[in-house]
């Protein structure tokens, strides 16, 4: 068994904030009431998305992974250059139906029905440690069926990572058991 405990990424100063500044607030967005926090902003800025990239980078080499998993959609967008950075594989977890050939299936529940990812049942292997990462952790669903996907896969979790905690939403909570004791890293916490 690996040792899980990995100290908290140092972020450079300025970082989280220059990471926070570039998210904004969409009003009403997709329905009134909502409040969606666009990342576009952020992705367009090379110096910030850079700056990100190196963050996921080093807690994907802090963690020991030797993959990530990226979550569809937005999460491959930060998950594949964190993994070319790192110099290690990217895997993507996709809604069910989008990928060719044998897959690994996880249904988890939404706020209202329910949903499916899979993972090609070859990408990854009891050798992988893997670092989740993803743009939003809101109420934790996707991230929770995700690391049990992996396990399922045989892998080990390395970690999760994400750039953005809406911490009202009680995602973190959500998680905690589906962890196991590996460690999250979220960039950015509202």
């Amino acid at each position: 068994m690996t040792d899980r405990s990995a100290a908290a990424v140092a972020v450079p100063d300025g970082v989280r904030e220059m990471l926070a500044s570039r998210i904004h607030d969409v009003p009403d967005y997709p329905k009134p009431g909502v409040m969606f926090k666009d990342i576009t902003p952020l992705l367009a800025d090379p110096e910030a998305f850079s700056a990100l990239t190196d963050v996921l980078a080093d807690i994907c080499a802090a963690y020991g992974a030797t993959k990530v998993v990226g979550l569809e959609a937005r999460g491959f967008i930060l998950a594949a250059p964190a993994a070319v950075r790192a110099g290690v594989g990217f895997v993507p977890v996709r809604k069910a139906g989008k990928l060719p050939g044998a897959t690994l299936s996880q249904a988890y529940d939404l706020e209202y029905g329910s949903a499916e990812i899979e993972v090609h049942a070859e990408d990854l292997t009891g050798s992988d440690r893997v670092l989740v990462i993803d743009d939003v952790l809101a109420t934790g669903g996707t991230a929770e069926a995700s690391l049990r996907l992996i396990r399922r896969a045989g892998a080990e979790i390395a970690g999760v990572a994400m750039l953005l905690e809406l911490g009202f939403l009680g995602g973190r909570k959500r998680l905690e058991s589906a962890l196991d004791g590996a460690p999250m890293e979220s960039l950015v916490t509202v």
